[in-house]
């Protein structure tokens, strides 16, 4: 087999079209008004954001909570209360996922304890963050498996074909369960100017051909992030898109709210010969492949 099919051959569900999990990721740790005036920062722009974007085809929200001051925080009480705003809105019709991004602030102590307090839907996890060396292991092997037993569906942050090659080995370890682990590829991080391009995928997809199976997502950074996202639907992944990693439309003008870089995803969808996935669709398929 060559190199360009075992590539192509990565992505699960490449072949049988299965429907696009679509993400939406609204603010970050980063963003305030001064970047965009609608960035979503307290519970109340959260909720009505997601709403919007649930309107134009989003299945889940990566939710980030911040301090009165703008600043990052893994709060479970502001968890709480943006989950409640969130949840007055649309219900259950969006899956919730919440951050544990340290942003160098907290470890990995304090991130596993945020999880532990708040027992969320789903929560991103970092693996470079909550288990960064050996001497890290059996702590992350404990909190991976009281995560699968509370139920919480986890997605695991890869930032390089190295991360993924280490993933797959602390899999092989037992410290990772699952039988497909959802995981999400960060295109462009070190990218100068830090702008992502679709071919920033393959090493991604590369190395997780030589890997037990996964789910997968990607995000992207700059005007090229609807570039990256089709290419990603176009080989079996899922998407994530937002004000946190990116305000431009695909022509390079800013876009209006998180929505409108949504809506541009899902009318594009069905060229690659998918559609997006509803909030139920994918609570069944993250949490069967946890």
């Amino acid at each position: 087999m060559s190199e360009e099919s075992t590539i192509l051959d990565a992505g699960p569900g490449a072949g049988d079209a299965p429907p696009v999990i679509l993400t939406v990721a609204p603010n970050g740790a980063r963003k305030v008004k001064a970047d965009h005036p609608a960035v979503p920062l307290d519970a109340g722009e959260i909720g009505e954001c997601a709403r919007d974007c649930r309107n134009a085809g989003a299945a889940m929200i990566h939710l980030h909570v911040r301090n009165p001051d703008g600043s990052h925080s893994l709060d479970a009480g502001l968890y709480r209360e943006a989950i409640g705003e969130i949840r007055n809105r649309v219900g259950d019709d969006i899956l919730i996922q919440v951050t544990s991004e340290a942003v160098g602030i907290y470890t990995a102590d304090e991130q596993m304890a945020m999880v532990h307090e708040l027992e969320p839907e789903a929560v991103s996890l970092a693996i470079r963050e909550i288990c960064p060396d050996d001497a890290m292991e059996a702590d992350c092997r404990n909190f991976l498996s009281w995560v699968e037993e509370a139920g919480v569906m986890p997605q695991y942050i890869l930032y390089s074909d190295e991360d993924v090659r280490r993933f797959d080995a602390l899999r092989k370890k037992g410290i990772v369960p699952g039988s497909r682990p959802f995981v999400l590829y960060v295109l462009g991080r070190y990218n100068a100017g830090q702008k992502s391009d679709p071919s920033d995928l393959l090493p991604f997809l590369a190395a997780q051909a030589e890997a037990a199976p996964v789910n997968w997502a990607m995000c992207a950074f700059g005007a090229k992030e609807a570039g990256c996202a089709l290419t990603a639907a176009a080989l079996g992944g899922h998407v994530r898109l937002g004000f946190e990693n990116n305000t431009l439309l695909a022509d390079g003008s800013v876009a209006p709210d998180n929505a409108a870089l949504l809506r541009q995803f899902g009318e594009s969808v069905l060229m690659v010969g998918r559609r997006l996935a509803t909030s139920e669709e994918a609570r069944h398929t993250l949490s069967n492949g946890k």
